[in-house]
């Protein structure tokens, strides 16, 4: 059975996670109709979370676009404060690494899905959004204009005034828009795969560990990362080989699961007593990274956050970054009213090649996060840019806090960190010319002597 919903003149959004739902907002207070079509049925009610990832980092560029939105004042009680890394070494020991030179430069740890249900909440209750859960999107008629949803037994076709794709790494909306165009993709996956596990808290409330940080333990075969959460417990995620020695594969039975943390994390042993029950729970995660192009149809599709551009998630921007190009559409919208399809042409062009930089940073940090944190020559470097932030805060800046901190494009933020790194190179090669030629004078003096 197939049924005609009224979409006439409003906009379709396909997915009702944190993008979909924020847009909707924001195109809701433009006076715009929205409707939200999520293929999950509605994460207020069914709160199991899907086997998504549970905790994200809000930073600077999600702090905006929230408060674009007039909600920033709502979500950040719903946070904890992260002012730097505590890094575990395998001895046990730790040591704290701040995020920036100061108490403004922090994370905010924030449960995915509560930020969604908040989301939700504020589109359901403006006049102008209806959402629509339990509906896949089955095919996209690109002549006319009309999108067509599994509904239960149903089929349901609905005809907006224009569309956006943000149904997440594995769009159909991508898939059907892209269909039969001349069209780039690129999808890799990391070898790497996820578990979550929980630590729970004191019976107090307290927390185990230090509680606004994010905790890393880094090995280079495999490491965790650790997110606070408001009750005093923190939201552990292992991040581990799919395949080989020491990998998920290997990593089954209980004595196998028991023996995986005695050789990597023996100091998380006695704090994770139902670690067998909890790794037998949670499913096991991949991550991949995906670039696309073009990331509009005409005047009538486009897409945004991991639709076109999923991350891994090392460098904590894919939320950030998805909340960010929900800004940047909006933007591109205002620069050209009327005129959508400049709007989406303009969209991509200024906004592209910056989440590819992203993506690249993403890696990049895959390694730091594992490995580089213990590293002296890592530790040094981090401490001369916080040194040097503090001596010339409007011309120094850390690559991480123009990422983290700033809305500075992710490529110029790029950009002027190499810069830097030209920099600190010519002055250690001339501090390392001024010494040699100071022992040389030395010498010839003493000669002379």
């Amino acid at each position: 059975m197939t049924e005609q919903n009224n979409a006439a003149g409003r906009v379709a959004i396909v997915g009702g996670g944190l993008a979909g739902s924020l847009l909707a907002l924001s195109l809701a207070r433009q006076g715009i109709g929205v409707d939200v079509y999520e293929r999950r049925s509605d994460p207020r009610v069914d709160q199991s979370g899907g086997g998504r990832s549970i905790n994200l980092g809000l930073s600077k560029r999600g702090i905006q676009a929230l408060s674009e939105v007039g909600l920033l004042d709502e979500v950040m009680p719903l946070t904890v404060a992260m002012a730097g890394r505590v890094i575990h070494a395998p001895d046990g020991s730790t040591r704290f690494q701040p995020y920036g030179k100061d108490r403004g430069e922090v994370l905010h740890s924030i449960d995915r899905n509560e930020l969604n249900r908040l989301l939700l909440d504020h589109a359901q209750r403006h006049p102008q959004v209806r959402l629509h859960f339990e509906h896949r999107l089955a095919r996209i008629d690109k002549d006319a204009r009309e999108l067509e949803f599994e509904h239960g037994e149903q089929r349901v076709r609905v005809k907006p005034a224009w569309t956006v794709g943000a149904d997440g790494a594995f769009s159909r909306a991508r898939r059907e828009m892209q269909r039969g165009e001349r069209a780039d993709y690129h999808q890799e996956y990391l070898e790497w795969g996820y578990k979550e596990l929980s630590l729970a808290a004191l019976p107090d409330g307290g927390s185990r560990i230090q509680l606004e940080a994010l905790h890393v333990w880094p090995r280079v075969h495999c490491f965790f990362v650790s997110h606070p959460n408001r009750d005093g417990s923190h939201t552990l995620t292992l991040f581990l080989p799919h395949e080989g020695p020491d990998s998920f594969a290997t990593t089954r039975e209980p004595a196998q699961i028991r023996a995986l943390f005695d050789k990597y994390f023996p100091d998380l042993v006695p704090l994770l007593p139902t670690l067998v029950d909890d790794w037998n729970r949670h499913p096991t995660g991949s991550l991949i990274t995906t670039r696309t192009a073009p990331w509009s149809l005409d005047e009538w599709i486009v897409l945004v956050g991991d639709a076109c551009h999923a991350v891994y998630p090392f460098y904590g921007q894919g939320m950030n970054s998805a909340f960010e190009d929900c800004s940047a559409l909006m933007a591109a919208l205002g620069r050209h009213p009327g005129d959508r399809r400049a709007a989406f042409a303009d969209y991509e062009r200024t906004r592209r090649p910056h989440t590819d930089t992203l993506a690249e940073l993403s890696k990049a940090n895959f390694v730091e996060l594992k490995q580089k944190v213990q590293s002296f020559w890592f530790l040094a470097r981090k401490r001369i840019d916080v040194a040097l932030n503090r001596l010339l805060p409007r011309t120094w800046l850390p690559l991480y806090t123009m990422i983290a901190h700033t809305t500075m494009p992710y490529g110029d933020a790029l950009q002027r960190a190499r810069k830097q790194d030209k920099i600190l190179v010519g002055a250690a090669s001339a501090a390392a010319v001024a010494a040699v030629a100071a022992l040389a004078f030395g010498a010839w003096a003493t000669h002379l002597i």
